[in-house]
């Protein structure tokens, strides 16, 4: 029962399927309170209530570095957002949404990697992950969650089981 349990909860953890439907040609939008940008390296440095926006993913953090590498063509940019905590949502096609926070969070545009370290916590459907770092993998539908190296401590998952109320109703329909 224990191995069901946990099994169905890692499983539903794992089903972040609409993530692959926002495609990587969609524009960055990018707004805060100050903005520079360093030119010869390719660099923007953002403070100060920093929202950003791609598709249906949205990151809210103190401060935000976004890194453009000519090299990997078009959508090539790396976002490193850090805030006490730095913020990611996303609102799946079922409605339900997942969340993460830390101290950092990464988002790789062109491989549609995120990557959270620091406190990491990831959420969704009441199912929740604490680790040193998380790295997902939106096109794999990858979690990967491990402590640090210098850490003792470990990392824990909680599941909540699917009410059956809440699936009939979902099966029939209803809210």
């Amino acid at each position: 029962m224990t191995n069901k349990l946990l099994i169905s909860g890692v499983a539903l953890l794992l089903s972040y399927a609409a993530i692959a439907n926002t495609t990587t040609t969609e524009p960055v939008f990018i707004a805060s309170g100050k903005q520079q940008a360093q030119l010869k390296s390719n660099i923007g440095i953002f403070e100060e209530n920093v929202e950003i926006v791609h598709g249906s993913r949205k990151i809210s953090a103190d401060r935000l570095e976004v890194h453009r590498r000519e090299e990997l063509g078009e959508n090539s940019e790396l976002l490193v957002a850090t805030g006490n905590p730095a913020r990611f949502q996303e609102q799946q096609s079922d409605g339900s949404v997942i969340s993460a926070s830390a101290q950092e969070v990464r988002y790789d545009v062109a491989n549609r990697t995120l990557t959270i370290s620091g406190n990491a916590e990831i959420m969704q459907a009441g199912q929740k992950i604490n680790a040193d770092v998380i790295v997902y993998d939106m096109a794999k539908q990858l979690i990967n969650a491990e402590r640090s190296s210098n850490s003792k401590g470990q990392v824990k998952t909680i599941l909540v089981p699917e009410q059956k109320d809440k699936k009939q109703n979902k099966e029939q329909g209803k809210p």
